[in-house]
């Protein structure tokens, strides 16, 4: 997100509930690094109520870690965090090893690298029920990584994902080019910020 952060808040993140609730953490500066905002991450867990406890959460394309560490508050069983910049990557595993916490799993990789090196996992690996993917909004990423996630394997049948885009977001029009099986059930935007919760539901044979 562009333009100059309030004065005192520069590269600071708060955590809103739980364990850990109003805990600040200080992210490095990072180009494309956009935290989600406190009010739309307060927005995302009252829709997220009930689905987060002792779940297992992917937090892709991560940058300050807000919103999987806000799961972490809220006792996600585990998060996995994936970011590109190694910088982003070292400042969560310091804010895991900060608060003491072993469920939080980091891997400084791309989301696409991500996605296809986890696919199809065994028997004993680690499906998702909630996943957070925030991409930069310059890039064209959003669409083609929801195909790639929904192929992978690595959603559980019923999972929630949320999504954040500078457009608008994307409906479930089987038009080949998002997932067909994924319903928006809710949405909001925030100055240019648009964001949603989808649910993935059984395909249909």
């Amino acid at each position: 997100m562009s333009g100059k952060k309030p004065t005192g808040q520069q590269n600071t993140l708060r955590i809103i509930a739980g364990y850990w609730r109003g805990r600040k953490l200080r992210f490095p500066d990072v180009p494309g690094l956009r935290p989600t905002p406190d009010r739309v991450r307060e927005t995302l867990f009252n829709w997220l109520q009930g689905l987060i406890l002792e779940e297992d959460c992917l937090d892709l394309y991560a940058g300050s870690g807000a919103c999987g560490l806000e799961a972490l508050s809220r006792g996600a069983r585990s998060v996995v965090f994936v970011d590109a910049s190694a910088q982003a990557s070292a400042a969560i595993n310091a804010h895991l090893g900060a608060l003491h916490c072993a469920q939080g799993k980091v891997h400084t990789t791309s989301a696409q690298q991500y996605i296809r090196t986890e696919a199809h996992p065994g028997s004993s690996g680690t499906q998702f029920g909630v996943v957070f993917m925030d991409p930069p909004f310059a890039s064209d990423f959003l669409r083609t990584d929801c195909m790639a996630l929904e192929a992978s394997g690595l959603l559980k049948p019923r999972a929630h994902i949320y999504l954040e885009s500078g457009h608008t977001l994307p409906a479930s029009e089987g038009n080949g080019d998002f997932p067909a099986n994924w319903q928006l059930r809710k949405q909001g935007k925030a100055g240019a910020v648009f964001y949603g919760l989808y649910e993935r539901c059984e395909m249909v044979e």
